[in-house]
């Protein structure tokens, strides 16, 4: 099934959204990626533009060796689907992310996600990658 010219702007739209913002946690690169009117379903921060810019200063300053390490990423219409690794700092196991975003003209409009602890050992030895 080939992508239409739309999911393929959708999914450079949420992969630039990563290079250009959430991997140097780059606050002011937001307007060009958010729209502003923003729904954020994370319960840590509140819908809009503003409050996400506020969550990317406190992170980075908190953590500013954190990665989004990007393992695959799916579009299915004005969805675009990303799992990924963060990891805080060097020799963190991290978190295993999935995050959901919605597309609108040329912006994103909506978000979800789940993360999970990465460990080591544990009763499953599959990586959750």
């Amino acid at each position: 099934m080939s992508r239409t010219a739309q999911e393929e702007a959708n999914l450079a739209l949420v992969l630039g959204l990563f290079r250009d913002v959430l991997n140097p946690m780059d606050s002011g690169a937001v307007d060009r990626f958010i729209a502003p009117d923003y729904v954020q379903h994370n319960q840590s921060v509140e819908p809009g533009r503003e409050p996400l810019k506020r969550f990317l200063d406190m992170i980075r300053e908190q953590t500013p060796d954190a990665v989004h390490d990007v393992k695959r990423a799916f579009v299915d219409g004005d969805h675009v689907t990303v799992h990924y690794h963060v990891r805080r700092w060097p020799d963190d196991l991290g978190w295993a992310v999935i995050d959901i975003f919605r597309v609108e003209n040329g912006l994103i409009v909506e978000h979800w996600d789940v993360m999970q602890d990465v460990v080591e050992g544990g009763p499953n030895p599959i990586s959750p990658f």
